[in-house]
């Protein structure tokens, strides 16, 4: 079953020709592309004989050419390239592409928003908030207030020190004393990590306009509640607003 194959392979990719060597298609054993010309499968031919696959073809000349000599695409294709090594299953290709920027980075920003399980549905509400608020007024933008804190317990100026000191020995009721909500729309925290929340806000303006959303945002102040003696809340307070059209 093997010698059905020609030593050389023409392909039509989703209308884009190639051609390669055998050899290259079964390079690496746990691919898609290995399994096919495997001669277990049966693979479609088009009217001249070539062996069709229904993917785009874009992306597919850096695929052969990892395969064929490891070489690797330029970084303003790693993502697409990424995908496309996903859907045919080559391992080495996609860890070699994770190894390097943008997918090194996006790796770490990951870690980071892995700290907060909400962080998807928190902006799938921003999105619904603010295209609710934008048909009900008939209006190009809406504005939605967002709380970013890192920090769970209130901290004053005043008490700052005196504070951090004694912030792990309160008791269960004491704690409770502290705990509200702040009167906004969406609200992300509190986390542990050295990223801040200058580092969430970037999060949050990347992934929406990654969505072809428009945001803009600037601090309008801090949640004044008054919670007990002389603590107030005093997280941060964002307003975001998002055109549409």
């Amino acid at each position: 079953l093997l010698s059905q194959f020609p030593e050389v392979v023409p392909l039509n990719v989703g209308g884009t020709y190639f051609t390669t060597r055998l050899s290259t298609l079964r390079r690496y054993e746990d691919t898609m592309l290995a399994a096919m010309f495997s001669g277990r499968h049966y693979i479609p031919t088009d009217a001249e004989g070539r062996y069709f696959i229904d993917r785009d073809g874009t992306y597919f000349g850096d695929i052969l050419n990892f395969l064929r000599s490891g070489d690797l695409p330029p970084r303003e294709r790693v993502r697409s390239v990424y995908k496309e090594a996903q859907y045919y299953s080559i391992g080495p290709l996609l860890d070699n592409l994770e190894d390097i920027q943008p997918l090194k980075g996006e790796k770490v920003r990951q870690a980071f928003l892995g700290l907060m399980p909400y962080y998807k549905d928190h902006l799938e509400r921003i999105i619904e908030i603010a295209k609710l608020r934008a048909m009900q007024r008939k209006a190009r933008f809406a504005k939605l207030k967002v709380c970013v804190f890192k920090e769970e317990m209130p901290i004053t100026p005043y008490e700052c020190p005196h504070f951090n000191s004694l912030r792990f020995e309160r008791s269960e009721s004491e704690t409770k004393l502290f705990e509200h909500h702040c009167e906004v729309d969406v609200s992300f925290g509190p986390w542990e990590a050295v990223a801040d929340v200058y580092d969430l806000l970037h999060c949050i303006v990347t992934d929406l306009s990654d969505r072809g959303i428009t945001v803009d945002h600037q601090c309008i102040g801090v949640c004044d509640k008054h919670l007990i003696n002389h603590y107030y809340c005093k997280r941060p307070i964002y307003e975001f607003k998002i055109t549409w059209w």
